[in-house]
């Protein structure tokens, strides 16, 4: 099942269902109004969700044309607003790259405890808004990843049972402020200012429509990454998945629930296999510090743009496109 949000009037905005091809929507408002309604009624919304999916797709609802929607900028980020926003650090690759980047060595426990951080959920972006950006100074850095959407998920969840409380998949754009990162963590008191809006696909999908590439909670697929018009990466983000979602989850609920609407995030999806690019510039910028002893990449500036996107072996789009572009003064708030 495949979902979405469309901006209306309210901020949590019409919850729709979108065929697997992409191309056409039909509103799920007899059902649930929002897609935090519908994890809130889970039990009772899927069943519901899952046979208007199948009938779209079967061609027994005619619904509306998905293309109109994202020229208008009309999809949302599937959760505008979501009670929790939490992101690891998965890929250990990604986490020595950037350490080292920052001249900092990576944790002791880090094959044993997985990295997590808390960011900002009241505001969430679409996959087509803009990233402000107030000043070049603060080292602007895109980051590809996967996350997974929770159900109610009880404190002290253990692994074996921790993917029944996964109800959604989704991709994003986690982006970093790097030269804002050091000054904070030096405080010892995690990120803030340096962790701006992360923005997400349109559309959201269950476990089950990923098939055979959703395996002991990772997806094996490639994400790929185009920045300025040029193919950037496209690591897999299952194989290298130190932790996995499952593990994630564990590791959360050690000493506190979470409620149905929780975000998940995986961290940069990161291969070792250079020929698989990267999916964050402070990888790519240490790769070159590592070869020549320069970065010659340089971060995030006005006008530059990113696209993020997941394939099945089909060559469809999963999760649809994530395509922003940088800017220097903040646009209105969308709702």
């Amino acid at each position: 099942m495949k979902l979405a949000t469309l901006r209306d009037s309210t901020r949590d905005g019409k919850l729709i269902v979108v065929s697997m091809d992409n191309k056409k929507f039909v509103e799920a408002a007899g059902i649930a109004k929002s897609t935090q309604e519908a994890l809130d009624r889970w039990d009772e919304t899927c069943p519901q969700l899952t046979k208007l999916y199948q009938d779209l797709n079967a061609g027994k609802i005619q619904g509306q044309l998905v293309g109109d929607m994202i020229e208008k900028r009309m999809l949302a980020a599937p959760l505008p607003r979501a009670y929790e926003w939490i992101d690891g650090s998965a890929y250990i690759n990604h986490v020595v790259l950037v350490r080292k980047a920052r001249n900092a060595e990576p944790p002791k426990t880090l094959k044993t405890d997985p990295l997590i951080y808390q960011g900002g959920s009241g505001v969430l972006l679409g996959p087509s808004d803009s990233i402000y950006l107030g000043s070049t100074e603060w080292g602007c850095d895109f980051e590809s990843e996967v996350a997974v959407v929770l159900g109610d998920t009880p404190q002290g969840t253990k692994k074996e049972d921790a993917a029944k409380y996964i109800k959604l998949v989704m991709i994003v754009n986690d982006v970093s402020l790097r030269n804002l990162i050091p000054a904070e963590l030096e405080k010892g008191f995690g990120f803030f200012q340096s962790k701006p809006a992360s923005a997400f696909g349109p559309f959201a999908v269950t476990p089950d429509e990923l098939g055979e590439a959703w395996q002991n909670g990772r997806i094996h697929l490639p994400l790929v990454t185009h920045y300025n018009g040029k193919k950037f990466g496209d690591p897999n983000a299952g194989p290298e998945m130190f932790f996995g979602f499952c593990e994630l989850i564990e590791h959360i609920a050690k000493t506190r629930s979470y409620t149905a609407g929780t975000i998940l995030g995986s961290g940069t999806v990161s291969n070792e296999d250079r020929a698989r690019g990267s999916s964050c510039l402070a990888e790519k910028r240490m790769i070159e510090i590592i070869d020549t002893g320069k970065a010659e990449t340089p971060f995030m500036k006005p006008g530059d743009t990113i696209e993020i996107e997941m394939f099945d072996k089909s060559g469809r789009s999963v999760f649809g496109k994530i395509s922003q572009k940088v800017v220097d003064s903040p646009e209105p708030q969308r709702r």
